[in-house]
């Protein structure tokens, strides 16, 4: 099998990754799509805001939407620690379109583990054929961030539903071909007394009437995911699309791999930083005075800065990789969920400070030149810190050190 070798992120810091098969030639082209089109741009995107159209349909055509449908249905069946390597990647490139990505690669990996098979079927030739990606509209402004029952989804005498409700944190819903939508039957969860029974996972297209994306994400970074509020009034939804079969047994590692692909994108942000910063400073910083040097690359303060930043971003790639691997053998049956949990932390936690301080620090190095916005640099800082705030990394510590400590491990749930 043909051997595919993915270009170095930071010199023979991040060396070459060879990636074999069908998978290999796909991230290949990823690859060249990321920089030669994604990119270039990204600072663009980043000042414009609003979902990046352009963006995600060159991505679309590299087959990429393939990936994680298991081979079974017609797809690539792409491991988990690829999926997180594809996701730092982009990243680099541009860390709203990957986590535009990641929301489609973590719900069809969810999803196929408990939709009827029917559905399935449906779903993979969407995916596989019409290049189909897939949104989610799940949070909602409950009094926690845990809370997710506000969505009500009414039974219709004819067997379909209505549903109606407000999302946030809409992550890629408004340019998504198909939205996973969550809500709660309260007559179905009485009938059955369980509320479990009462949780649907409809997938509804984006034209659906009543359905309304209100653009309104205005943070100060991630700003192209347009993750903004959706609301949904009196939604018809078909049960032939509800995702959740209701018999289904729920796994039990999905919020570790949600876990583990902020971490990738966090680490990838970092590296990014890096890489802007190091082609910025041979070319245009001015060395200091007092360093007695012809260039700033000369500058020994320069070169020790970056150094640990680039070892700090080192361990929090192999934090991410080792991630990836504990969800495949955890999914292969040879670890526990707490082993998966202790690595997706772990990588949370390293991921974090990396990427903090690759993006706040780094740009020491270009100098005051560095801050003209044509640079962007302060884009790689707004993001980090957004997406680092996505929830709250002290508790990933708490868990590790609360395990540490007493044995404890951490109950399946939203976030651990």
């Amino acid at each position: 099998m043909r051997d595919h070798p993915l270009p170095p992120l930071l010199r023979d810091l991040f060396p070459v990754r060879q990636v074999s098969g069908p998978v290999g030639a796909v991230m290949l082209q990823v690859q060249h799509v990321l920089d030669s089109e994604i990119a270039p741009t990204a600072a663009a995107r980043d000042r414009a805001g609003g979902y990046p159209h352009q963006a995600v349909a060159a991505l679309k055509a590299t087959g990429i939407l393939a990936l994680a449908v298991p081979c079974a249905w017609g797809g690539l069946g792409m491991a988990q620690d690829l999926s997180l390597e594809l996701m730092l990647r982009i990243a680099v490139a541009d860390p709203a379109v990957a986590q535009i990505y990641k929301v489609h690669d973590d719900l069809v990996r969810e999803i196929f583990a408990y939709a009827p098979p029917d559905l399935r079927q449906r779903l993979a030739h969407r995916i596989v054929h019409d290049h189909v990606i897939l949104g989610m509209a799940v949070a909602e402004n409950g009094r926690t961030a845990d809370g997710f029952l506000q969505t009500l989804a009414r039974p219709c005498p004819d067997g379909t539903h209505v549903v109606s409700g407000r999302k946030i944190y809409a992550t890629g819903a408004s340019g998504a071909d198909l939205i996973a939508v969550s809500s709660f039957d309260p007559v179905r969860a009485q009938r059955l007394g369980s509320v479990r029974a009462g949780v649907r996972m409809d997938l509804v297209p984006r034209n659906a009437p009543g359905l309304v994306f209100h653009h309104d994400w205005d943070r100060m970074g991630q700003r192209a995911t347009d993750s903004g509020t959706v609301t949904l009034a009196d939604v018809k939804v078909d049960g032939q699309w509800n995702a959740l079969d209701p018999d289904a047994a729920l796994p039990q590692h999905v919020a570790l791999r949600f876990q583990a692909g902020f971490s990738a994108i966090l680490t990838g942000i970092g590296i990014g930083a890096v890489r802007a910063v190091c082609a910025f400073v041979p070319v245009r910083a001015r060395p200091w005075g007092a360093a007695g040097v012809d260039s700033a690359d000369q500058d020994p303060y320069v070169r020790r800065l970056l150094g640990e930043i680039g070892a700090d971003l080192f361990a929090a790639y192999c934090s991410v990789m080792q991630a990836g691997t504990m969800l495949v053998q955890y999914e292969n049956g040879q670890v526990s969920r707490n082993a998966v949990a202790m690595a997706a932390s772990a990588a949370r936690s390293v991921a974090t400070r990396a990427a903090l301080r690759a993006a706040s620090d780094a740009p020491a190095a270009a100098g005051a030149r560095g801050t003209d916005n044509v640079n962007g640099l302060d884009r790689y800082w707004r993001d980090a810190r957004t997406l680092s705030l996505h929830d709250p990394v002290d508790w990933k510590n708490a868990e590790i050190g609360r395990h540490l400590l007493t044995g404890w491990e951490p109950e399946p749930g939203p976030y651990q």
